[in-house]
């Protein structure tokens, strides 16, 4: 693909991602492409995603140099302006980088010559049943330790709002949305709702709607499930829930999950894939559901998703397993499948852009 502007997001604190952040600029150089660094904190301050990449030259690809919240900046860019995004991995335990440093460059020059796939990556955007803001008081004690925070989600003027369905907000989550307790004595009390009707109401720390991608992020440490990233899911799950009831629930991509801050409940902080955007109050609400954009994720070859996650959780096998024998082989996914294994066939990457089965379920409206 012919590739025109680079933005890089770089993990600042990093010496190798400034490193690696040079490299990136010397191959634009090489081959007239421009490069810009965005989603730079200036003076201070945070500007929304639309900001950044305007002031960027609407770049066509972004490249990530850092770990898994260095990606997710990136990814908030790339699904603002529909482009392209690159993980240069220089994280610990991370699943959403692709690329090791020292191969930036040949990863540039795949991207170049389209000796890539493209991987889609179901997104989530939400609904308010008001404009989500931080107070001055919390976001002056939420900067300790932190960064900058990010500006106040706007509103979608695409969508109407008004009525029961409050107001569209334009954000867009790869990970999860979090509703979680302000107050370190005091849990949240929510009424959930899936698809419409109520499943119940939580006294908890937190709750969670994740994406399949975010399944191995914070909704993974709560105990939810881990969730293949090509799969078409919502997944809800609750942190420390004083009930009986504490398991996830993987709901459609067309059932929404709403969250509704109870009466006798204190305020509950909004953060999206881990940046705090707002504060609600007892009878406010959010509605998570499926974004109608999707994110572009560059894979240079199979995405060994399971294998990576053997690597990154650092799976062993259970003794009893391998008591009487000697331990599973292990195939890479680039290689043939055994013969004892010819006849079955892997299943093909979906196509996000085609037409449900007759009878199917279209997807959500935006």
């Amino acid at each position: 693909m012919t590739v025109n502007r680079v933005g890089l997001v770089v993990h600042g604190g990093r010496a190798e991602a400034r490193t690696a952040a040079v490299a990136v600029r010397d191959w634009c150089a090489e081959h007239a492409v421009e490069c810009t660094d965005i989603d730079v904190w200036q003076q201070g301050a945070r500007h929304s995603a639309r900001a950044e990449v305007d002031a960027a030259g609407d770049p066509d690809l972004i490249v990530t140099l850092g770990g898994d919240g260095t990606f997710l900046r990136g990814a908030r860019l790339a699904a603002e302006n529909d482009a392209l995004v690159l993980g240069v991995d220089l994280g610990r335990v991370g699943f959403l980088t692709e690329v090791p440093a020292p191969a930036v460059r040949a990863a540039l020059d795949a991207v170049r010559e389209e000796r890539i796939t493209v991987e889609s990556r179901m997104l989530l955007t939400m609904r308010a049943s008001c404009r989500l803001e931080v107070p001055a008081q919390m976001e002056a004690l939420m900067r300790y330790g932190r960064g900058p925070m990010l500006p106040p989600p706007r509103v979608r003027v695409d969508c109407a709002a008004g009525g029961d369905w409050g107001v569209a907000l334009n954000v867009t989550a790869l990970n999860d949305v979090v509703l979680e307790k302000l107050a370190r004595d005091r849990q949240v009390s929510v009424a959930v709702y899936l698809a419409g009707r109520l499943l119940a109401c939580y006294s908890a720390d937190a709750l969670l709607v994740a994406t399949p991608t975010g399944s191995t992020a914070y909704s993974f440490a709560a105990g939810g499930p881990v969730v293949s990233p090509r799969a078409e899911a919502l997944v809800f799950t609750p942190v420390a829930p004083h009930m009986v009831f504490n398991r996830s629930v993987v709901a459609a991509p067309d059932e929404p999950v709403a969250l509704r801050v109870l009466e006798r409940s204190g305020q509950a902080a909004v953060s999206i894939d881990g940046q705090l955007r707002g504060v609600l109050s007892p009878g406010d609400w959010i509605g998570v559901y499926a974004a109608p954009r999707r994110l572009k994720a560059v894979r240079l070859g199979p995405m060994d998703f399971y294998g990576r996650l053997r690597e990154r959780m650092n799976l062993t096998d259970a003794p009893a397993a391998l008591a009487d024998g000697r331990a599973a082989p292990l195939w890479p996914v680039s290689s043939p499948r055994p013969a004892d294994l010819a006849h079955l066939a892997l299943p093909g990457a979906p196509d996000a852009t085609a037409d449900p089965p007759p009878g199917g379920t279209p997807p959500p409206p935006a």
